[in-house]
């Protein structure tokens, strides 16, 4: 039976051969080229997720595919890898990353399924890449901090409960309160941070979705506040901060109404 997954695949693949050796921009591009492209889709991809948008999740994962397609496309022109090994591999790392369905390891949970890559991962490169290596230096402060918890503690270093951890927070919130200095406050200030994405972890929080939840609410009010004063001809910074807290709380009730 013909598989339509497969079908849609190659199509995608013949598109792109044909747009590469066609189309004088996809012709232009390069991989340096479509980098920052990549990670304005990735964003996109993200914001669509928060939106629960299934619609525009569809479409975001397109263009996320669209981008793979392509490297692998430039990639064969070179003569450096082809869309086909890179599936392969890709096959063959996820085996390898889970015997607990491809082998006989047995796990309990999803922990242990962690652990268990991490230490898979460090046996590839022949126990001398350091854990924290594999996190990048180029992602976001907050995503960078929750990611480099996770790692340490898939060998052991962690906290045993969250109340050690609330006590780190409250801890690091005195120092914070306490340093005199600007160097002293802002060292201070992202350790604090630092110790509340902990504590987010513990939680089962992510702290980079839970802030950029805040941002698009915080958004929306505001924007509540600029559509009503605009409505009533006032300008907003001649309005007291009172006088646009009344918006701002009728635009959080009818947040509350819709939820």
């Amino acid at each position: 039976m013909t598989d339509a997954r497969l079908i849609a695949f190659e199509r995608l693949l013949n598109i792109m051969d044909e747009l590469r050796e066609k189309c004088p921009w996809d012709k232009k591009q390069t991989m340096e080229s479509l980098r920052h492209l990549s990670i304005e889709e990735v964003y996109e991809l993200s914001e669509a997720i928060l939106r629960k948008d299934s619609q525009e999740i569809k479409k975001e994962l397109g263009d996320v595919l669209l981008h793979i397609v392509f490297y692998a496309r430039i990639a064969s022109e070179t003569g450096d890898f082809t869309i086909t090994e890179v599936i392969n591999a890709l096959c063959e790392k996820l085996i390898v990353r889970h015997p607990h369905i491809y082998g006989d390891v047995i796990v309990k949970d999803d922990d242990d399924v962690k652990r268990n890559w991490e230490q898979i991962k460090m046996k590839e490169t022949g126990g001398n890449k350091q854990l924290l290596a594999g996190v990048p230096a180029s992602l976001a402060s907050l995503v960078k901090a929750y990611r480099m918890q996770e790692k340490a503690a898939q060998v052991g270093f962690d906290w045993p409960d969250k109340q050690q951890v609330w006590k780190k927070v409250e801890e690091e919130l005195l120092e914070f309160e306490t340093a005199t200095t600007t160097k002293d406050r802002e060292e201070e200030f992202g350790d604090l941070l630092f110790a509340l994405v902990n504590y987010a972890r513990f939680e089962g929080i992510n702290p980079d979705d839970a802030l950029e939840k805040t941002n698009i609410k915080f958004k929306q009010r505001f924007e509540y506040i600029e559509s009503k004063a605009e409505a009533a001809g006032l300008e907003m910074k001649k309005m007291t901060l009172e006088e646009m807290d009344i918006w701002w709380n009728e635009a959080k009730a009818k947040e509350n109404k819709q939820a």
